[in-house]
């Protein structure tokens, strides 16, 4: 165990949100170590914070990171030290039917959800001794982590670690939502509701596939704007436009209808905006256990169709790469998404500006 302490950000339900120093073990067979250089804010970690997924342990928060190896455990072939790495939070077991089947976002064998490594297992324990564990198995709020080999992607050193960060989830669940999950071809019309983060990651994606036009929703004129730079053609305030009959009325329906909220009553509006045949992609998450109600009838009769999004339907390890050439390359303005960069003691701080509509995200650096 390494006596170094750092500050990390956790979570638990008795304490709240709080800085707390954490130690360190060294990697284990099959892990590595990273030096975190940013971390991104994720409406994920606000669920965590405010409750809507509850816990009954600390948690470490953090899950959208970029960093340098600095040591690799026995076993590791792809990796080793000083690769620069985007974090994948979904990492898969590589072994499941899942995963041989190339659907590793369906992982059955990832112990990432129960925010654990993949033997059950917390890298991190506080001044007392007492385990903490890692968010969506990362726990990237903090300056050092051990992570599975799976979940660090090497990414070419030029990419900057702040952008690098957003591809560890927004990004590659927003632009995966659309390339992956819907398959959207050029000239298909597309709605987006909700312009956060992962919201302009969809119309970014949107853009980047072709698709014609693009309708950004939001109850912000800041994200709107935002929405606009990104590549949305038309915009529509949530809270005074009837969406579904806007999209019928000028556009016959669309072929594919986004949500990236996570409101369940927003989620129940959607296939109304669709045409025949036409395709709802949730994307936002949800409460755990939250429900929603749709005319059966017209599903079936119209042909249309609810997807459901983990991930972006992404593989860490095939979709990040390509969406850090693709952004060297000048084909994603991931940089006009980078809002704030703020210290990691700023944690708060940095969790007002998610909830402050502007869209754009905010990176802690350690």
């Amino acid at each position: 165990m390494s006596s170094k302490l750092s500050p990390a950000i956790v979570f638990d339900s008795t304490a709240g949100m709080h800085s707390r120093e954490v130690t360190l073990r060294p990697a284990g067979p099959g892990e590595v170590e990273i030096d975190v250089r940013a971390a991104g804010v994720c409406h994920s970690d606000l669920h965590i914070v405010a409750g809507d997924w509850p816990t009954d342990r600390p948690l470490v928060l953090g899950h959208e990171a970029a960093g340098v190896i600095t040591a690799v455990g026995p076993g590791v072939s792809t990796l080793k030290p000083g690769d620069h790495v985007v974090l994948s939070w979904f990492a898969p077991c590589r072994r499941c039917r899942k995963c041989v089947a190339g659907q590793a976002w369906l992982c059955t064998g990832t112990q990432a959800v129960a925010n654990t490594l993949p033997d059950g297992s917390t890298p991190f324990t506080d001044a007392e001794g007492e385990q903490v564990w890692p968010y969506l198995g990362l726990g990237a709020f903090t300056d050092r982590l051990v992570v599975p080999e799976s979940a660090a992607v090497k990414v070419p050193e030029e990419l900057p670690f702040d952008v690098g960060a957003l591809l560890g989830c927004s990004i590659t669940t927003g632009v995966g939502a659309v390339v992956n999950t819907a398959g959207v071809r050029p000239g298909e019309s597309a709605v987006v509701i909700g312009t956060g983060g992962v919201g302009l990651s969809v119309v970014m994606g949107l853009s980047l596939a072709g698709a014609d036009p693009i309708v950004a929703v939001d109850l912000s004129p800041e994200r709107l704007a935002a929405a606009k730079r990104f590549g949305a053609t038309h915009t529509l305030d949530g809270g005074s436009a009837d969406v579904a009959a806007w999209c019928q009325e000028k556009l016959g329906g669309v072929d594919y209808a986004f949500e990236a909220i996570g409101s369940p009553k927003v989620i129940e509006t959607l296939p109304a905006m669709l045409t025949s045949g036409g395709a709802a992609v949730l994307v936002g998450m949800t409460p755990t256990g939250a429900t929603g109600a749709f005319d059966l009838f017209e599903l079936a009769d119209q042909g249309k169709r609810i997807l459901g999004c983990n991930y972006g339907s992404s593989i860490g390890e095939i979709d990040i790469p390509k969406l850090a050439r693709l952004y060297l390359a000048g084909r994603l303005p991931i940089d006009d998404l980078i809002g704030k960069v703020r210290p990691l003691s700023e944690a708060a701080a940095a969790f007002d500006d998610l909830k402050s509509n502007t869209g754009v995200r905010t990176i802690l650096r350690p």
